[in-house]
């Protein structure tokens, strides 16, 4: 590994650190008033922690799980002290985050057998879902990718607007028809236009509305019929952009867009403005559907990969 690898990955660590800070500080003072006074693990404690975890939007049903988990260990254990108790925890969100196959990569790779590789975003309006294209396509580009957008959102000129001011600041190219465009035929010569260029990589924005979901999955699903006459296999990848600073509104979303949707991976944007970063853990645990992105900050550079043990390793510190 290079000293400019060395010095990046350390950088990704720290802006980690500070992305993740307003939710440690959260979940630790609830953490520490869930033990104040005790000396063992006791009934008192676990109900404490499980208020606590339900407050920093892990979610209940997460919650319920790692508590269960946590008693099991206590009866096995016996005696257990409160000043295990953080390691315990912390095992036990790696645990559940390796189950559901969250957070296993640590660059902005791309599967080699796959070129060029369609991402289709979906989220609603306001997450930060062009941002984190915009953000996607500066650190493939990076790494050396060629990345072409596709601005699919027709619904709204603004959204094409925003795609392409993003486009020139990135220095990649966009394929748009502007508003009221079909949004299948944008992706259509999106991906055309990839594949002449022998580019590696192809995100296609698309339309931020859940107020008819019929329309949106019939939307969606036309998309990816038409981009299947070029690559059969495509969408390789359908990535839902969650606001984190919204916590179980978040979860809602996600369960909405998966209902309408094959997503199969998701990006938690904001999470250095909130004190929810719980909520990784439980869109992870809830739909076991991989986080791959997450949003520490507003640089370019502050999209990350998801890794697991950074993640959990960053909440503990």
């Amino acid at each position: 590994m290079g000293l400019f690898n060395i010095f990046s990955k350390k950088q990704q660590k720290e802006n980690l650190n500070k992305g993740l800070e307003n939710t440690r500080k959260s979940v630790f003072s609830k953490i520490s008033k869930a033990v104040a006074g005790k000396s063992k693990v006791d009934e008192e404690v676990l109900d404490n922690l499980e208020e606590a975890l339900v407050m920093s939007d892990v979610g209940v049903h997460t919650t319920l799980k790692i508590i269960e988990r946590i008693e099991e260990r206590v009866a096995r254990e016996k005696y257990l002290g409160t000043d295990e108790l953080n390691m315990i925890l912390r095992s036990e969100i790696e645990k559940l985050l390796l189950e559901n196959n969250t957070g296993d990569d640590e660059d902005f790779e791309l599967p080699t057998e796959s070129k060029p590789y369609v991402i289709m975003v979906v989220g609603v309006n306001g997450v930060g879902k062009t941002t984190t294209i915009g953000k996607l396509a500066y650190n493939f580009s990076a790494v050396g990718k060629k990345v072409i957008l596709g601005a699919a959102d027709t619904f709204r000129a603004a959204a094409v607007k925003q795609l392409s001011i993003w486009a020139d600041r990135v220095g990649v190219p966009i394929v748009s028809q502007g508003m009221g465009a079909d949004p299948a035929s944008v992706a259509y010569d999106t991906v055309k236009s990839a594949i002449s260029q022998d580019a590696d990589v192809v995100i296609i924005d698309t339309a931020g509305r859940l107020h008819n979901k019929v329309n949106l999955m019939n939307e969606l699903s036309k998309i990816s019929r038409v981009v299947q006459k070029l690559i059969p296999d495509a969408p390789h990848e359908i990535l839902l952009i969650l606001d984190a600073s919204t916590g179980q509104n978040a979860i809602e979303q996600a369960r909405q867009f998966i209902a309408a949707t094959e997503v199969n991976a998701i990006a938690l944007t904001k999470l250095d403005g909130t004190a929810k970063g719980g909520v990784v853990i439980g869109v992870s645990d809830q739909f076991k559907i991989p986080v791959k992105y997450i949003g520490v900050g507003e640089k370019m550079e502050d999209l990350q990969i998801f890794n697991r043990s950074s993640f959990v390793e960053s909440l503990f510190a």
